[in-house]
């Protein structure tokens, strides 16, 4: 049985090596995230498991693995894989969904603070009193608590109820929305389901944990953006094509609202030219949200749990329905 790897982010493999050789399994690693389909093709015409992190799994690639019968992203999400036509092959797609939940909550948490609170505007503060040998606060104010305010999540599966439950120790009144949650979650997590227009507008700080698709794509664009309050700030740690980052400029260069903090591009990482370097009451991190030594591990491991369930006949962990 054969597995293969078409790109990574480990700073080398060796652990899953020492794996698959016990397992008794053919395996073969690459770095071709940017890969042609042709090229991909080529390297995986005849494996039975892909192990895929960025690299696109387009219909041309999955009308020519004759062989496979799983693949498994490397991540949370799984737009880069053509799911429609995986499933017409018969082709299982699996996703790991319970890894980094804790890290990109915090980097979300971190992000909605350091706005709000303007760190950028603190450090200019800083700089500018130091110079003049008095304190200098104009960069800053105003400044708003961030206790007692109205918290929007837009999207509350695994981490946005992660996000919920630590903005919920910060006294914030928090609003939800997120059409798929059921009726019995919502009464478990003492939520309402609101429409989007009720979150945009009530909200003083919104943070976006839905997923990336036809129906979420530029799902934040000028239109909505209008709806936030002036003082309102909006923080991106799902995926960069939820929001209009056009139209998210000319609202931070314009005052619409107060702020944004943003860890996840369209192209990544994002051109010299990209609309929101520069802009003084932008944050952006590099996409660095799922990232800690201890999330490494976790999603190696369950991966690997993945390629031993198949070789036992089990199904993967999460398999994208």
């Amino acid at each position: 049985m054969k597995v293969a790897i078409t790109d990574y982010i480990e700073a080398d493999l060796e652990w899953e090596k020492q794996v698959f050789n016990d397992l008794e399994l053919d395996y073969s690693f690459y770095q071709m995230k940017h890969a042609t389909p042709n090229q991909l093709i080529e390297i995986l015409k005849d494996t039975d498991i892909v192990i895929v992190n960025m690299a696109k799994i387009n219909r041309e690639v999955l009308t020519n693995l004759n062989k496979c019968k799983l693949i498994i992203r490397h991540g949370v999400g799984y737009d880069n894989i053509d799911i429609k036509s995986a499933k017409e092959y018969n082709i299982t797609v699996s996703y790991v969904p319970d890894y980094c939940r804790e890290e990109v909550a915090e980097q979300a948490v971190m992000l909605l603070l350091s706005t709000y609170r303007k760190i950028t505007q603190q450090f200019e503060s800083m700089r500018m009193s130091v110079e003049k040998n008095e304190w200098d606060f104009s960069p800053v104010v105003p400044v708003r608590r961030f206790s007692g305010k109205n918290a929007g999540i837009i999207g509350c599966g695994r981490i946005g109820q992660k996000v919920l439950n630590i903005l919920r120790g910060f006294n914030t009144n928090v609003l939800v929305h997120d059409p798929l949650l059921s009726e019995r979650r919502l009464k478990e997590l003492g939520i309402s389901n609101l429409s989007l227009e009720e979150v945009l507008t009530q909200s003083d700080m919104i943070t976006i944990h839905c997923t990336l698709d036809a129906s979420t794509y530029h799902m934040i664009g000028e239109k909505e953006l209008r709806m936030m309050k002036p003082e309102g700030i909006i923080v991106n740690t799902a995926r960069g094509g939820i929001i209009d980052n056009e139209a998210l400029a000319k609202a931070c260069k314009e005052s619409w609202i107060a702020g944004a903090g943003i860890d996840v591009f369209e192209k990544e990482p994002p051109q010299n030219n990209f609309s929101l370097i520069g802009v003084e009451n932008v944050i952006l991190t590099p996409h660095l949200s799922w990232y800690s030594v201890d999330a490494g591990w976790d999603i190696r491991k369950k991966i690997v749990e993945d390629v031993k369930r198949f070789i036992n006949g089990q199904m993967p962990r999460y398999p994208v329905k």
